[in-house]
């Protein structure tokens, strides 16, 4: 009596293409939390999406409301009042707001499912 040389262990698949066709539900606990990696991966990814351009939106609009001079942090510091108002720091807020919206965009747009977070 020979011994098989590769024995096929319980609950393992016998190939490659048979891991990735296993559902959900299966007894394997490597298949299941490396789907919700990913599925968090992804959730996250969207996240930081809507937070950059949710950020970047209030960046680039907030500079050019009266919000931005007339408020109850400013009365308390007045000589910053100035300083606040000058159109190159509104600029300067909006320009950081429109990087945001980019950055955020470029992250969507370059997303592949392939990439995994660092741990």
């Amino acid at each position: 009596m020979t011994a098989d040389p590769n024995p096929q262990l319980p609950g393992l698949p016998s190939s490659p293409l048979s891991a990735k066709l296993q559902p959900a539900d299966s007894p394997n606990p490597d298949l299941r939390s490396s789907a919700m990696e990913l599925w968090l991966h992804r959730i996250t990814v969207v996240m930081f999406v809507f937070v950059c351009a949710g950020a970047g939106m209030l960046l680039v609009i907030l500079p050019w409301m009266p919000q931005w001079t007339d408020n109850h942090l400013l009365t308390l510091y007045p000589a910053l009042r100035p300083i606040i108002a000058d159109g190159f720091v509104r600029g300067l807020c909006s320009g950081l707001g429109v990087l945001d919206i980019w950055i955020g965009f470029w992250e969507a747009i370059h997303y592949r499912e392939g990439h995994r977070p660092l741990k």
